[in-house]
């Protein structure tokens, strides 16, 4: 039997698995009706995938447009069509010695706020086809490049011609890309050979759970033990100001009216709770000082 789940869980994705292949192989562990990804991991990576089940879907959006960290090594040397390690090489170059003042001369070019052209393999659409599909049909086509930010890129090690980052990065950002343009920066090229998410907004390393972990929960059926690896849906808007809404308040709220709060936050999104603490959901604070109700959680009254 199926259950109404709600909350979210820091999957720590293996290796070799699509995000979708994790997604489904977890929503039967937990034998959950409804569960949705936020922002998929290729195959060839490890690390955070945020999985929301039931409610917690509603409010998806707003981890995927959370700034992510990664733990990235690329080679040095070695050019591919993908920018990782999923296809072939295709030219090799020399590496000439690089020192570490080289190093940091070329990295300080990518720090702050960057412009990114996306790559060919991504799922970004072209007339309702994602790139990947067009590009592996011998199609490529012009794309637009995109502003984004990186807070911090720092080299963590360099040997053998790899290069281990700690990055952390604003929505948007194409590791993979990044990685190809600090190789052509220093003139050689380069490829992503290992990459890990390790946080997604607020969200830390330490709160992952393994694949492993929850099967082993799941064929001794401790089902109670499973749940407790799901965290509350308010989480993923926990850096939103807080507004608490009175009882006739809050039934104007889940009637889709906006109500008006005396001393509310400035303009934009706020986490609506009753005066008893309970999460009901994201309200906007428009110039009027009304808050519209935006996605709120059924059953929250």
């Amino acid at each position: 039997m199926k259950h109404n789940l709600g909350g979210i869980l820091l999957l720590d994705k293996p290796l070799g698995f699509t995000s979708n292949d994790a997604l489904q192989v977890v929503k039967k562990l937990f034998r959950a009706n409804k569960v949705g990804h936020t922002g998929s991991l290729d195959p060839n990576a490890s690390g955070m995938l945020p999985l929301c089940f039931g409610e917690a879907t509603k409010f998806s959006q707003f981890l995927l447009e959370a700034d992510k960290r990664y733990l990235v090594t690329g080679k040095l040397g070695e050019i591919t069509a993908s920018g990782d390690s999923e296809t072939p090489v295709t030219d090799k170059r020399e590496v000439k010695k690089i020192s570490a003042k080289d190093f940091e001369v070329v990295l300080d070019k990518f720090r702050g706020k960057i412009s990114q052209i996306p790559p060919m393999y991504s799922a970004i659409k072209h007339k309702g086809q994602p790139l990947y599909k067009l590009v592996r049909q011998g199609i490529e086509v012009e794309r637009s490049p995109r502003e984004l930010s990186i807070y911090n890129l720092q080299l963590l090690e360099f040997k053998d011609n790899l290069m281990e980052f700690d990055i952390h990065c604003s929505k948007g950002t194409y590791v993979r890309t990044l990685i190809v343009d600090i190789g052509e920066a220093l003139g050689c090229g380069a490829h992503v050979v290992a990459l890990r998410r390790l946080e997604v907004g607020s969200y830390r390393q330490d709160g992952m759970v393994t694949l492993e972990k929850l099967r082993e929960l799941a064929a001794k059926s401790e089902y109670e033990e499973l749940n407790k690896f799901l965290l509350p849906i308010e989480t993923m808007v926990a850096e939103m100001p807080e507004v608490s809404l009175t009882n006739d308040m809050i039934y104007y709220a889940f009637s889709g009216q906006s109500i008006l709060v005396p001393h509310s936050p400035g303009l934009g999104l706020v986490k609506l709770k009753s005066k008893d603490g309970k999460f009901l959901g994201v309200g906007e604070v428009m110039s009027d000082g009304k808050i519209i109700p935006r996605k709120m959680i059924r059953g929250g009254r």
